[in-house]
């Protein structure tokens, strides 16, 4: 990583516009070769049922979270101005 990050600092003054599609071809390659790996994986196979219950367990109550923190962050920061207004 800290090669990258010198690597882009020394080319900052090129214009590099292909490197988006690049980095996008990157990401679609290590996730089809992550899938390829986790379908080669007998025990992740043979449990799917109970992670998929889990990982929606865990979803669901990240977004209720993150909707929650960000409804009380909402209300601090207009409450002030609530008062004002009345």
């Amino acid at each position: 990583m800290l090669t990258g990050v010198l690597v882009g600092y020394l080319l900052r003054s090129k214009k590099l516009s292909w490197i988006q599609s690049l980095i996008t071809l990157f990401i679609w390659l290590l996730l089809f070769l992550l899938g390829v790996d986790v379908g080669g994986n007998q025990t992740i196979i043979n449990n799917l049922h109970t992670l998929g219950i889990e990982a929606l367990y865990l979803s669901v109550a990240a977004a209720l979270g993150s909707a929650l923190c960000a409804w009380l962050l909402w209300r601090s920061i207009n409450k002030g101005k609530e008062d004002k207004e009345v």
